[in-house]
């Protein structure tokens, strides 16, 4: 099922649950507001509930109990917040849900309801009157999974398809709880690079945002294995099948030095395993809070010595320090010091949150090509 449809029935069923009370019929009429996000920068969660005992506010800041008032209209306040985009859900009798009065909602294989609270002026992310670039759905035969896929394409401002100029190719992968929609639906990619290439900050580029899920989801107790066959099945599935598919149906240039990978958590681990077992292909390689076998391993960790050095452009890692990956890209930090591979690493404060991974990526994409 689509998720985003598998979102909305989701939403459906449970307002039927929370609404389907002669009780309720009268409030659940009334215009709630939720969230409603103040000038102060404070955040009023709302949500209608007469059958339920208990609902939690579950805010990346924590979980936060909400009160009930006399018409069974469930509140909790937060903040003031950083101007910023914040994931949210409901824990209602311990079912975690959406917030049904909230459109803004990110899929995939976790689904959250969303939040921004603005800043004073347009921020990095933010869509300003500038030009901008397209984001294409683009479905593709994958032969080597022996299906249709899809990803989500950026072509930057002014991008020609049937112009002579080529331009240079990131591929830009998500984490476990997202689809290839995530990247431009929270990440705000698109309008990242829009901002930057209009302040001469960054080159115009194509940006490629596949699914790196390329297995169903594992069985219970199979999640090493599953992650390890999943690598195996994406590394297959992007050199194979999507490198080839955007390289004939898009300008792109096929030189290695005009070919980067990054990703983050999952995507980060898959972006490091592909891009350092494969220089031949890529010069540029990144990773974002990354998860999976960051190990010393001969296949995925290039030799050190002046052919690595020549081939390898860029080689950036970041990481917050609250993180509960944090501990094993610190090692991979110094298992690559060990081995003299030149790389960089930048340890900022926070968790495992699209907060870092936004700055992380418009930080990236000012470096390369």
């Amino acid at each position: 099922m689509n998720t985003t449809v598998g979102a909305l029935i989701a939403v459906a069923l449970l307002s039927q649950l929370l609404f389907n009370h002669p009780a309720a019929a009268e409030p659940a009429r009334r215009n709630i507001v939720s969230p409603e996000v103040r000038a102060d920068r404070t955040v009023t969660f709302r949500l209608l509930a007469p059958k339920v005992s208990q609902v939690i506010l579950n805010a990346e800041s924590g979980r936060k109990p909400m009160t009930k008032d006399d018409s069974s209209l469930w509140s909790v306040t937060v903040g003031p917040l950083e101007p910023d985009i914040y994931a949210y859900t409901f824990d209602v009798d311990g079912v975690a849900t959406v917030d049904p009065r909230n459109g803004y909602v990110k899929t995939g294989r976790s689904t959250q309801s969303l939040v921004q609270v603005p800043g004073e002026s347009p921020l990095y992310y933010d869509a300003r009157d500038v030009s901008h670039g397209a984001v294409t759905v683009q479905w593709y035969p994958s032969k080597s999974l022996g299906t249709l896929r899809r990803m989500h394409v950026y072509t930057p401002p002014g991008y020609d398809a049937a112009a002579k100029v080529k331009y240079p190719v990131v591929y830009l992968l998500h984490g476990s709880g997202d689809d290839d929609s995530g990247w431009t639906w929270i990440g705000r990619a698109n309008f990242i690079a829009d901002n930057l290439i209009a302040e001469h900050k960054a080159k115009p580029m194509i940006i490629v945002m596949p699914a790196g899920h390329a297995l169903p989801p594992p069985a219970p107790g199979e999640g090493k294995e599953h992650y390890v066959r999943n690598a195996t099945a994406f590394q297959d599935d992007l050199l194979k099948d999507i490198i080839p598919f955007v390289e004939t149906h898009y300008r792109a240039d096929t030189n290695r030095e005009r070919r980067a990978i990054v990703g983050l958590s999952m995507g980060g681990g898959q972006s490091l395993a592909i891009g350092l077992a494969h220089l031949d292909r890529f010069a540029w390689i990144g990773g974002f809070s990354s998860g999976g076998n960051l190990r010393d391993d001969k296949k995925e960790l290039p030799a050190a010595g002046k052919e690595t050095d020549k081939k390898l452009r860029l080689l950036w890692l970041a990481c917050g320090k609250q993180d509960f990956l944090f501990n094993i890209n610190q090692q991979f930090d110094e298992l690559l010091t060990s081995r003299n591979i030149p790389h960089e690493f930048h340890v900022t404060e926070g968790t495992h949150t699209w907060r870092l991974w936004r700055p992380y990526l418009r930080d990236f994409l000012q470096r390369l090509f």
